[in-house]
């Protein structure tokens, strides 16, 4: 397999008001500006044909990677290379020409579809705007994907008010492949259904990525889904990436110990079963106030003086890339 991502110190910063002083006060003055550091510095590889998860505690800077791979949040630094093209130094024009290949799936099924346009209408979009078909073509191209994602024609002409959330999830599933997209950024795909849905929203998943030849980045708080559906596993702490390896590797033998204390939540289906749950105590430090050196390390039950110190990811086994100071 050969990368068909590459990225290289992805960074996105954000200006935001530092509300803090202005709130204790009964006077009225402006507020002055921070740098809110969602993502920064981080540098990983998506190889042709496999599923990169990518995990984390909520705000750790997911979805804003996603987003800046995708170019709907213009990253403030950082190579985005796709097929070898940067697609961070492209203009609008070329950019809108890589699109057919690059698409995403959101978390919320029924806040991604427009209440205005029918089933039909939805998957037909991206292929108006990305595709030279015919009307006929484009016909069949809807119901062959349509097929594909399990929904029936006779949907054709209702809009998502008028179906369930599993079809809604489907409908954008089936809008994200039409185009046969070599590139597809799975946020969250079903935070948002019951438990009786997902498995099948899962399986469907795998079963379009064999059938399309397509590259998934999956983006997960389900550990378990994630061990699943995933190649590797990349995890994410305030903004950077801590450890990454192979799905198996990571969950068999975590090393960094965020990823410890985020496997050692995981629900054990056997209830005489034990597994040591690992706390860390203390706050998550805000992203426009970065801890030096390690960025746990005000949590680590094993932090260390030298944790103040610069650390970087580090292959401490083949393919197994972790940034400790303890490794």
């Amino acid at each position: 397999m050969t990368g068909l991502i590459e990225i290289s110190r992805l960074t996105k910063y954000f200006s935001v008001k530092d509300e803090g002083l202005a709130n204790r006060s009964l006077l009225s003055f402006s507020s002055k500006r921070l740098v809110l550091r969602a993502v920064d510095g981080v540098s990983f590889s998506i190889l042709k044909g496999e599923t990169l998860g990518l995990v984390g505690e909520s705000g750790c800077g997911k979805s804003t990677v996603a987003r800046c791979i995708l170019r709907i949040l213009e990253p403030t630094e950082g190579q985005i290379l796709f097929e070898g093209q940067d697609l961070a130094a492209l203009d609008e024009q070329n950019l809108r020409r890589m699109r057919r290949d690059l698409q995403m799936i959101f978390q919320d099924p029924m806040a991604s579809l427009n209440p205005r346009l029918s089933v039909r209408q939805t998957i037909e979009e991206p292929l108006r705007l990305h595709e030279s078909l015919s009307s006929k073509e484009r016909e069949e191209r809807v119901l062959e994907v349509m097929e594909q994602v399990g929904l029936d024609a006779e949907l054709l002409n209702r809009y998502p008010h008028e179906l369930s959330g599993g079809q809604r999830q489907r409908v954008n599933i089936a809008r994200a492949i039409a185009t046969r997209p070599k590139f597809v950024v799975l946020d969250e795909p079903t935070s948002a259904l019951d438990v009786s849905l997902r498995a099948k929203i899962v399986l469907l998943l795998e079963e379009l990525k064999s059938i399309l030849s397509t590259t998934y980045l999956f983006i997960s708080h389900d550990l378990s889904t994630v061990k699943y559906l995933s190649d590797r596993v990349a995890v994410m702490y305030l903004g950077t990436i801590v450890e990454l390896a192979e799905a198996q590797e990571l969950f068999r033998h975590p090393i960094h110990p965020y990823t410890q204390a985020l496997l050692s939540a995981i629900p054990i289906p056997d209830p005489d079963a034990k597994r040591e749950r690992i706390i860390l105590e203390g706050e998550i430090p805000s992203p426009t106030n970065i801890p030096r050196g390690c960025r746990l390390r005000g949590r680590c039950p094993l932090a260390e003086s030298r944790c103040k110190e610069e650390v970087h990811l580090e292959e401490v086994t083949p393919g197994h890339w972790v940034s400790c100071h303890r490794t």
